[in-house]
């Protein structure tokens, strides 16, 4: 099958003298499955829609939207597969560098804010052209939002844009009722009667059933009206019970209209139903080309695509609901999965790929081991509108079993060509643990079969109070599933670790907090590289809680970092073994009262301003080493400790040296500096010598050669707290959750 137009010469090839829709994409034109671009355009093509695809146009040129024209039915407009401002700034607000969802990581092709960009560029060449909204960006932004960015509430992306319609979530059903409706003359003001959509309305004489939220101009004054109105936007985020919510907008100078109304309304459908197991296969199943479109080969292609091109999508939906995510808000809490015979045409399907190296990267979705809704309930009364399934614990009600991911598991590892299939886009390990078995079958699975060398997890922090903001388990739970993990790798013979996913400056974090996950480092004995901030992107509990200071769904305060000197200083504390760090982790300690931690006993996570560093790398580096390899046996790895042990007795030998070198030296000095004195006074010159040849004990301790109350500089015993194990991976995939 060959890829949809994307001139108009390609358009004349196939008979066109137009096409149905022209869809507007920020990114390039990848046919697979997992961008969002090419599962809409497919399925419309399915339904017998004539699509061409206008991927990153010049914005700054009017014509650059008219490559087919007119299109017969309207425009199709996305950002992407992610919002445009995450692309383009990391959280420290700084440009990045690269695009990965551009020819060549090209940066630069698509504009801030490009869903708004590109809708008033439509409208400012086509006037009258229907305009759809669609994708995450479009998704999280559908109502009045709080933006990061800018550090402000914004209205609704709808007005913005100067779109008619704003498709939200995974859009399949919802933009079919579109094009369908379209196709059969309405007019698009009209189509006002779609799940899973945005429209505008002059007025609420036809709106029925619907709660009315605060106006926009009440949440710009005052944030915590924001806070009770994200509250029911996420309470009525359910395709089963979800209402029809009304945002009220003032007229410019809230001034009246002809009838009266002072307000125009921005009125959000209850969501669409999720696919069933029928329709998902059937969207999978499209003829995607499952590359990117040849124009970009001589750019070397679109770096995105590497990371899912032999991974499976398996099922869609999460009721994890970890508060910094947006997947709750754009696919919802009701997980829906493909069948298995489906998946395993797909992966044989893959196995005939020029590319394929035997390996599948993943099978999963939002959370991997979730494949079906949580509970009975949910697919007759929706997801519980003030309850959570698994935090603080799993609900009584909640169906856990992976018996049916490992039958899967097992049917895709025997196929022919496959040489080892991986579960690389997360497992929530709290609800492995809720098996009946404490998850030791799944785990022993897992870890015999489709880890290589490491799970990424994420446990995200330890701290009480921060778990609770984010939805996450308590620290003790994390601990569970590390034990469990490492007794089962013992049982096979493998040495296969845990490398945690660990977050700085979430809401509820403190100091305080930040100090306590250090520890938690400190004595796992690991040190990450890479430490995620907290990113407050649109339509998050987490970025409400950031945005108002108080927990939406409780009301209760919450403490917010937003210094960005402050979020300097708790990322450094868990990289506080990163010498540039030394500096920002003492302030960080003593503003936090916990000098304790500042010294060279090895629970101390830095030493003193101005004492040398190689007391406490060589002294306490053995010690180190031997705990480290006790601790990361059950975390990192055995293989770590070991090197960490061998590296601190070369510190201690290495200090050993030095202080010998140091002490011969000083040694020369002071007897030149005794004959001189012998032959003048040769009584004094004895005194001389003792003087400045040899530093007695309480010499060296005031200068700081080595710790007050030490026996000595040098130890050749194993340290108790090993260096560190570093981890250089990014989040390519998920973690496991």
């Amino acid at each position: 099958m060959a890829f949809l137009p994307t001139t108009r010469a390609e358009m004349k090839e196939r008979g066109w003298d137009c096409v149905d829709f022209a869809y507007v994409c920020g990114d390039a034109y990848v046919d697979h499955s997992s961008f969002g671009a090419a599962i809409i355009t497919r399925l419309l093509e399915a339904k017998g829609f004539r699509v061409g695809i206008i991927a990153q146009p010049d914005w700054r040129r009017d014509d650059s939207i008219a490559v087919f024209g007119k299109p017969r039915l309207g425009f199709l407009v996305s950002a992407g597969n992610m919002d445009s401002m995450v692309n383009h700034f990391t959280v420290a607000r700084k440009r990045r560098s690269r695009d990965a969802y551009s020819p060549g990581g090209q940066m630069g092709l698509r504009p801030d804010r490009a869903a708004i960009v590109y809708g008033n560029l439509i409208r400012r060449t086509f006037k009258d052209s229907p305009i759809i909204l669609g994708g995450i960006e479009a998704s999280l932004r559908r109502l009045a939002h709080y933006d990061y960015w800018s550090d402000t509430m914004r209205r609704s992306i709808l007005l913005d844009s100067c779109a008619d319609l704003i498709s939200y979530g995974m859009g399949e059903h919802s933009i079919v009722a579109i094009a369908e409706a379209l196709d059969a003359g309405l007019d698009i003001r009209d189509i006002t009667f779609v799940d899973g959509t945005v429209y505008r309305a002059d007025s609420l004489e036809s709106v029925f059933d619907a709660e009315v939220l605060p106006a926009f101009e009440e949440l710009q004054a005052d944030r915590l009206a924001y806070a009770r109105s994200f509250a029911v936007q996420y309470r009525e985020s359910d395709p089963v019970r979800g209402k029809r919510l009304v945002e009220p907008y003032a007229r410019d100078g809230a001034l009246a209209d002809a009838h009266g109304e002072r307000y125009i309304y921005v009125v959000q459908n209850p969501p669409a139903a999720p696919l069933s197991t029928a329709e998902m296969d059937a969207v999978y199943r499209l003829p995607f080309e499952r590359t990117w479109h040849p124009s970009y080969d001589a750019a070397g292609g679109v770096p995105a695509l590497s990371e899912v091109e032999f991974s499976l999508t398996s099922s869609r939906g999460c009721f994890g609901e970890c508060a910094f995510c947006a997947l709750t808000f754009h696919q919802g809490r009701m997980v829906s999965a493909r069948s298995h015979d489906a998946l395993v045409q797909e992966a044989e399907l893959l196995t005939q790929l020029p590319n394929f190296k035997g390996y599948l990267h993943d099978v999963g979705g939002p959370t991997a081991d979730f494949r079906a809704p949580a509970c009975e309930r949910q697919l007759e009364r929706g997801a519980c509108a003030n309850k959570r399934c698994l935090s603080p614990k799993p609900c009584a009600n909640l169906r856990v079993n992976h018996k049916d991911y490992l039958r899967l598991l097992r049917r895709l590892r025997t196929l022919p060509g496959v040489k080892k299939v991986f579960v690389r886009s997360g497992i929530r390990f709290d609800y492995v643990l809720a098996e009946p078995d404490g998850g030791a079958a799944f785990t022993r699975e897992l870890c015999e079969h489709h880890v290589s060398g490491q799970l990424r997890v994420a446990p995200e922090h330890v701290s009480a109070d921060v778990l609770e903001c984010m939805g996450k388990p308590p620290r003790e739970v994390y601990e569970r599933f590390a034990q469990l993990f490492a007794r089962t790798n013992e049982r096979l013979g493998k040495k296969q670790y845990l490398v945690p996913y660990l977050m700085s400056s979430h809401p509820g974090s403190g100091l305080r907090e930040a100090i306590e996950l250090a520890e938690f480092c400190r004595d796992l004995g690991y040190n990450p590289e890479q430490v995620q901030d907290f990113y407050p992107t649109p339509s998050t509990l987490a970025t409400v809680m950031y945005a108002t200071g108080v927990d939406p769904r409780t009301m209760n305060p919450v403490y917010v970092v937003r210094d960005s000197h402050e979020k300097q200083l708790q990322r450094a504390l868990i990289q506080y073994r990163n010498p540039q760090n030394r500096a920002l982790v003492r302030e960080a300690l003593a503003a936090a009262g916990r000098e304790d931690l500042i010294g060279y006993d090895p629970k101390c996570l830095v030493q003193p301003v101005g004492k040398p560093e190689g007391v406490r790398a060589g002294g306490a580096g053995g010690r180190a080493g031997k705990q480290a390899g006790k601790q990361t046996n059950a975390h990192i790895g055995k293989r770590q400790g070991a090197r960490v042990g061998k590296q601190g007795a070369r510190a201690d030998k290495q200090v050993a040296q030095a202080k010998q070198q140091q002490g011969a030296q000083v040694g020369k000095q002071g007897t030149q500096v005794g004959k001189q004195g012998a032959q003048a006074k040769p009584q004094q010159g004895v005194r001389t010598k003792q003087q400045q040849g040899v530093r007695t004990k309480q010499q060296q301790q005031q200068q700081g050669a080595i710790p007050q109350g030490s026996k000595s500089t040098a130890s050749s015993k194993p340290a108790k707290h090993g260096a560190p194990r570093t981890s250089s991976s990014k989040r390519k995939h998920p973690p496991s959750r």
